[in-house]
């Protein structure tokens, strides 16, 4: 009994040798962890980077190059001639609106009404003078006739000498007094009358009409608040009810260096791309110069009409009644290119030539040689590339590129030859 005793105490002893092999297995494992987080970090640090760019795809268009050359380009905004905000001639409490953005305006038209209770019950008050002074009018001219008659018949008796001249004479005095009485009273009619005019004109003030056809663009007030011609109580009294554009009298506005002004004339021709519709080449024209230079920013400012063909669905600019395209918006950033005036002549069969254009932005001068940088897969590749001539904000491509390549845009400054980038 003792041995199996001693036998099964054995049985509970432990293996030191075995203990001995797990430490070491268990660091292999911890070595081979670290190794492979060491190896994550290098592969993550030594990657290459993905730059962010964004493309545009080279565009075939047909015609000349000649056929409309620029001379300048220049850069500004869709301006409006004819634009005001609205406001009362007098300080009240707003009742009603009638505009909202966005909504067309005729010449004449509510667009606000203001309280006007307290001036109705002045006006009240003046009509009610005016009358009292017509009654007294006609009290006196009343009075007068009778005077009259009384005098008439002191006057025969007076040659009947049945009464004396004293008498005569006060009869003569009081048709006299009466009839001053009633110059009086006249003045008096006419001034309630001006009175009650000038209150009927406070009551028109109170009610705010469209000076002129066009779009209201903003609501600047609601029912309930205060509006003044002229700012007062801080930031509790609104200076206008809204503010109307004439959609007809939009133009350009562009200010170009002082330094080229000299190429700008009256009537140039000028194409006009919207940045909103970069596609849309509108034709237009110069209007004038205006005569003073921005002595800190060195420019001038050159005013440019819309020279859009009639019955095309657009207007030229300042043409009342017209309705102008609904693309063209106040305040719309614009680019435009003074076109010569003498194009430069074109080779015979040069009008049917297409030409490839891109961004004159995509196109870069390195040591001398145009560049661009074109996407092939998640690769960007650099090109060397032969130009042509300008045509507005692009540039034809002579050599170099073909019809569908994705021509970086932004970002090309920081490419290399073979970079990874991604499309934002």
């Amino acid at each position: 009994m003792t041995t199996n005793l001693k036998d099964e105490l054995a049985t509970l002893r432990i293996d030191k040798s075995a203990r001995g092999g797990g430490g070491r297995g268990a660091l292999i494992v911890v070595v081979i962890l670290l190794l492979a987080v060491v190896a994550g970090v290098i592969y993550w640090t030594r990657r290459e980077p993905v730059l962010e760019i964004r493309t545009v795809e080279a565009a075939v268009r047909s015609g000349a190059a000649g056929a409309a050359n620029s001379i300048l380009s220049a850069s500004g905004y869709i301006t409006a001639r004819r634009r005001a905000t609205v406001s009362s001639k007098v300080t009240g409490k707003v009742l009603e609106i009638f505009v909202e953005e966005g909504k067309a305006v005729r010449q004449g038209q509510v667009l606000a009404r203001l309280d006007d209770s307290q001036l109705r019950a002045m006006l009240n008050v003046d009509e009610a003078q005016l009358n009292a002074a017509r009654r007294a009018t006609t009290e006196n001219e009343a009075r007068l006739r009778e005077a009259e008659l009384t005098l008439g018949r002191r006057q025969q008796l007076v040659k009947d000498k049945v009464i004396s001249r004293a008498e005569l004479d006060s009869a003569e005095a009081e048709v006299e007094s009466l009839k001053a009485r009633i110059a009086m009273a006249q003045q008096q009619v006419e001034v309630a009358q001006t009175q009650v005019a000038a209150r009927r004109t406070d009551l028109s003030d109170m009610v705010v009409r469209a000076p002129f056809d066009g779009v209201a663009i903003s609501k600047d007030a609601q029912p309930g608040e205060m509006i003044s011609p002229v700012s007062a109580g801080g930031g509790f009294t609104r200076t206008g009810i809204c503010t109307i554009v004439d959609m007809s009298s939009l133009e350009i506005e562009v200010d170009v260096s002082e330094s080229y002004i000299n190429r700008v004339k009256a009537g140039q021709p000028v194409e006009a791309l919207l940045d909103a519709y970069p596609d849309w080449r509108i034709p237009a024209r110069v209007i004038t110069t205006v005569p003073s230079a921005d002595r800190q920013k060195a420019t001038v400012r050159v005013r440019i009409g819309f020279d859009l063909p009639a019955g095309s669905g657009s207007a030229r600019a300042g043409s009342k009644g017209d309705q102008f395209d609904p693309r063209i918006l106040p305040d719309m950033g614009v680019k435009v290119s003074f076109l010569s005036e003498t194009p430069e002549p074109v080779v015979a069969g040069e009008a049917a030539r297409p030409r490839l254009l891109v961004p004159k932005g995509a196109v870069r001068t390195v040591d001398g040689t145009a560049i661009v940088f074109v996407v092939k897969g998640e690769r960007a590749e650099r090109r060397a590339v032969k130009t042509g001539a300008n045509d507005g904000d692009l540039v034809e491509v002579v050599s170099g590129l073909t019809a569908g390549d994705r021509v970086v845009t932004e970002g090309a400054a920081t490419l290399a030859d073979g970079a990874r980038v991604k499309e934002r």
